[in-house]
C-alpha cells in the first residue's frame, strides 16, 4: 500500500472504524481520484463508476459518510466532490450486491500478433458471468483506470477467463495488458454488465459480425450455443486486415471442425490473395450471408458498429434483431 493510500485508509478509520478494509484501500483511493479528474472517455468512466458503485454497497457506505471520506480524499472537498460522490450512489442505487472487485493472478499471456494479447487469468475466488458480458479489468500498473473486456468463452469449470486485448493509440491500459502484463501479476476484475450482446431464447438462426477483439464475446456466444441441448444454425463472420491479423485462427478453426452447424467466414479488407468471397470488411459480407429470421450480434470497433447500424438495417436486419454493445468499446 502506499503512503497517500494508507493515509487516506487510516483518516476513515479515525472517524468511521471498520467501514473500509484494509486492504481494499488502495483501489477505492485511486478509484475516487480518478473518477474526481475526470480524464476518462465515456466506456472508461462507465468502468469505473460500476466498480465505486460496488464498493459503495459491499463496504456499507452511506450519504452521511461521504464528508468522511472526502476529507480523508482531498484538503479541502468542495462541489466538484459532492458530484462525484452523486454519481457513485446513484450508479450504486442501479446494482446488486456483489463483491467490489476479484483479484485474478495471470496465468498466460500470449501475443498471437504484435498489437494483441490473449491473456487467462484465475480469480482467488469464482466470478460468475454469462456470454456476452462486459467485465471492468484493471492493472496496478494503472492505478484507477479500469476498461471493459468481454470473456472469449463461457464460464469454465475451472474459473479461469480469457481476455483478447488490441493495444489502441494513447490507450495505457490496453497497451499495459499487452506489452507489460507477465504471468503471475496481479489484476483486478469488476462485476460483469449486460452489453446487449447476450443471446435470446430460441432456435433462430444466429448471425455473429465480429471485428478484431470484438470476436471475444462472440466466441463465447459460439460456445453457448455448443453447451445447449439443441444446436442453431451459427454463421460466425471474423473481419482482419489480412489473415495474419486474425489472432484466433486456431480456436476457430477448433470449433468449425467440431460442430457441423457453425460456419466461420473470414473477412480481409486488405488482402488480395483471399478467395472472391473472404474479401471485403464484415460489415460488407454480412449483409450478403444474412438471412430473413437471422439474429445478428455484431461487436469490434466504433466505426464498425456504426457501420453495422447503417447497411444492416438498409439490409433489412429489423431493430429488434440487430444486437449491438450498448456499454464501452472493446
Amino acid at each position: 500500500m502506499t503512503g497517500e493510500a494508507h493515509r487516506f485508509w487510516a483518516a476513515v478509520q479515525d472517524r468511521c472504524p471498520g467501514l473500509l478494509p484494509e486492504r481494499d484501500a488502495p483501489l477505492l483511493h485511486a478509484g475516487l481520484l480518478r473518477l474526481l479528474d475526470g480524464g476518462d472517455d465515456r466506456a472508461g468512466r462507465l468502468a469505473l463508476l460500476r466498480v465505486l458503485g460496488s464498493a459503495y454497497r459491499s463496504f456499507g457506505l452511506r450519504p452521511w459518510h461521504a464528508a468522511a471520506v472526502g476529507d480523508a480524499l482531498l484538503p479541502a472537498p468542495g462541489l466538484r466532490w459532492w458530484r462525484a460522490w452523486r454519481l457513485v450512489e446513484r450508479t450504486a442505487a442501479r446494482l446488486a450486491d456483489t463483491p467490489p472487485w476479484w483479484p485474478v493472478e495471470v496465468v498466460d499471456h500470449d501475443r498471437p500478433v504484435d498489437t494483441v494479447a490473449v491473456l487467462t487469468v484465475r480469480p482467488w475466488r469464482r466470478l460468475p458471468h454469462r456470454p456476452g458480458q462486459a467485465i471492468p479489468v484493471h492493472t496496478p500498473r494503472r492505478p484507477g483506470r479500469w476498461r471493459w473486456l468481454s470473456p472469449a468463452g463461457v464460464p469454465r469449470p475451472d474459473g479461469t477467463l480469457e481476455f483478447h486485448v488490441r493495444a489502441v493509440p494513447a490507450g495505457s491500459v490496453s497497451g499495459s495488458l499487452v506489452h507489460e502484463v507477465r504471468p503471475g501479476e496481479l489484476l483486478h476484475l469488476g462485476a460483469p454488465a449486460d452489453t446487449g450482446l447476450e443471446l435470446t431464447d430460441g432456435s433462430d438462426e444466429l448471425l455473429l459480425v465480429a471485428g478484431g477483439t470484438g470476436l471475444a464475446p462472440l466466441r463465447a456466444l459460439v460456445e453457448q450455443v455448443a453447451a445447449a441441448p439443441a444446436g442453431r444454425r451459427v454463421t460466425l463472420i471474423v473481419g482482419a486486415r489480412t489473415f495474419t491479423d486474425l489472432h484466433d485462427a486456431i480456436a476457430l478453426d477448433k470449433l468449425q471442425q467440431a460442430h457441423a452447424w457453425l460456419t466461420v467466414v473470414p473477412a480481409f479488407s486488405a488482402n488480395p490473395d483471399a478467395l472472391p468471397a473472404e474479401q471485403g470488411t464484415a460489415v460488407a459480407l454480412a449483409t450478403y450471408h444474412h438471412r430473413p429470421g437471422q439474429h445478428v450480434h455484431v461487436c469490434g470497433p466504433p466505426a464498425m458498429i456504426a457501420a453495422a447500424r447503417r447497411w444492416l438495417t438498409i439490409a433489412g436486419v429489423p431493430a429488434d434483431r440487430l444486437h449491438l454493445p450498448v456499454i464501452g468499446d472493446r
